[in-house]
């Protein structure tokens, strides 16, 4: 997959703003500061298009990314960031549950877990809540190139078992860094277009 154009077309916080031209959407999902600007800018060869921030829980829309006027990758708010206050977490929650449950060209969704931990609490339940929708789920490992050779094996045993995850499920490595698992990812987009 050749990356020629990409633009910024809303950042939405209701479905009346979602953008009206049916093209397939990817929706990317994590906690904060799992590393989902950098898996943007990463997958469009863009260094700084997806703003990375060293504050965690700064994407408080749905930013709808138009990738080659073909498809979406849409960037949601982060969870489980202890600093956010609780009314903004529960907006954040119905912001991302009412684009999965009213969003009919979601295709798929990208799961991104920090590699280097277990996955948190807040993982485990988004993952849940896909599973118990039928929303097809990518898991995206991220940081990969973080993590010594030694425990690449052990750390993706550990989240699998954690995630419990199913048979039909991918699990990507990927690293911004070393590129790891971006032609994964473009392979996983093109089954859908």
């Amino acid at each position: 997959m050749k990356i020629n154009e990409i633009e910024l077309i809303i950042s939405a916080v209701r479905e009346s703003q979602y953008p009206t031209d049916i093209k397939p959407e990817f929706l990317l999902v994590g906690r904060s500061n799992v590393g989902k600007s950098t898996f943007i800018n990463t997958i469009i060869n863009r260094k700084n298009y997806a703003r990375t921030s060293a504050t965690p829980g700064k994407t408080q829309t749905l930013n709808f990314y138009k990738v080659n006027n073909e498809f979406y990758l849409v960037d949601a708010p982060g969870y489980g960031f202890a600093k956010v206050r609780n009314s903004l977490k529960k907006k954040f929650g119905l912001i991302i549950e009412n684009y999965l449950k009213s969003r009919d060209n979601l295709q798929m969704v990208f799961l991104l877990i920090d590699f280097r931990h277990k996955p948190t609490e807040d993982d485990i339940l988004m993952y849940n809540y896909l599973k118990y929708y039928n929303i097809p789920v990518t898991i995206i490992c991220t940081k990969v190139d973080k993590v010594s050779k030694n425990s690449i094996e052990k750390n993706k045993n550990i989240i699998t078992k954690e995630l419990n995850i199913k048979e039909n499920d991918n699990l990507i490595l990927f690293s911004g860094v070393t590129k790891l698992g971006k032609e994964n990812v473009y392979e996983e987009i093109a089954k859908y277009l």
